[in-house]
């Protein structure tokens, strides 16, 4: 496994939520962590911000970086950019977090929201990606990690959100253009997407029967941690599930990552995209194959 010690970090979206538990994981190993989101002041409604998050990146033991990102913006990337490389000197790889999510279909999508979408979602993982490129290639392990879902055509994906799911597969397929694409370079270059639902201040508002049924980000955080650690090009153009892939890596104790461990629920609520038995149950080993989400 290589070393995240002293290796340069662009989480976008990592004020709260899953980009913040992987920027908590990578700081532990002494990364340097550049916090790319746009909450700089604190929230009522949401806790974190870019700065609280950098100070528990240098109590973990990193390095950090608070910039504040507006993933839509050509400007602000730029910016994010050169400031990362004149403080750590390089980049040496990217996680697409940050996102945007309107689960209607066609008739029920103002443009306005179809906008936002493709942009923090499809249009982001573009920009920061290109922008990047030049300073992965002269890095020793160069990753770009996106989250978002392997692709499943089946329609249930599309009827009743098409918009948001052409955003998210749009990702997805970047991915694994970009993969091929970049192999000369030795970049690798990845999706995670979570098997069940996770549970962060964004998506509370399912109450406490989806808090009983998540799990938390944690799961997320190892699962990126670990492949951020691979070698370049050993594990690449993969669109991975968090359990699937930390199950393949010998993890096999996964009651650590339900949200509320005092739940007497043993089903797990699948997230989007993803195919579920007919009864998942939680801590069994998952079929192969055919399962997706975000």
């Amino acid at each position: 496994m290589a070393s995240l010690n002293n290796k340069t970090i662009i989480i976008t979206g990592a004020s709260r939520g899953i980009g913040r538990e992987i920027a908590w994981a990578c700081a532990r190993d002494g990364a340097n962590i550049v916090i790319a989101a746009k909450s700089d002041e604190p929230n009522p409604k949401l806790e974190g911000t870019i700065h609280s998050v950098a100070r528990e990146v240098e109590e973990a033991g990193g390095q950090a970086l608070a910039i504040k990102v507006d993933v839509r913006s050509e400007e602000d990337v730029d910016n994010l950019i050169a400031k990362t490389v004149e403080r750590f000197g390089g980049i040496d790889a990217i996680i697409n977090n940050a996102g945007a999510i309107a689960l209607a279909g066609v008739e029920s999508t103002p443009l306005k929201k179809l906008d936002l979408m493709m942009q923090v979602n499809f249009r982001a993982v573009f920009l920061l990606s290109q922008k990047a490129l030049p300073h992965l290639k002269k890095s020793d392990n160069p990753h770009i990690l996106s989250l978002c879902p392997p692709l499943d055509m089946d329609r249930r994906w599309l009827r009743n959100h098409s918009p948001y799911t052409l955003t998210k597969y749009g990702m997805s397929m970047l991915t694994l253009g970009m993969s091929d694409e970049f192999k000369r370079y030795g970049i690798s270059v990845n999706a995670l997407w979570p098997r069940t639902v996770i549970h962060t201040a964004a998506t509370s508002f399912g109450g406490k029967q989806s808090f009983d049924r998540a799990r938390n980000p944690l799961i997320m955080a190892d699962a990126a941690h670990t492949l951020l650690q691979t070698s370049a090009r050993e594990v690449t153009g993969q669109l991975l599930i968090d359990e699937d892939f930390l199950r393949s890596r010998g993890e096999t104790n996964f009651d650590q990552y339900r949200a509320n461990p005092d739940s007497d629920k043993t089903d797990l609520m699948p997230d989007l995209f993803v195919q579920a038995p007919d009864a998942y149950v939680y801590g069994a080993q998952p079929p192969l194959g055919g399962l997706s989400e975000e």
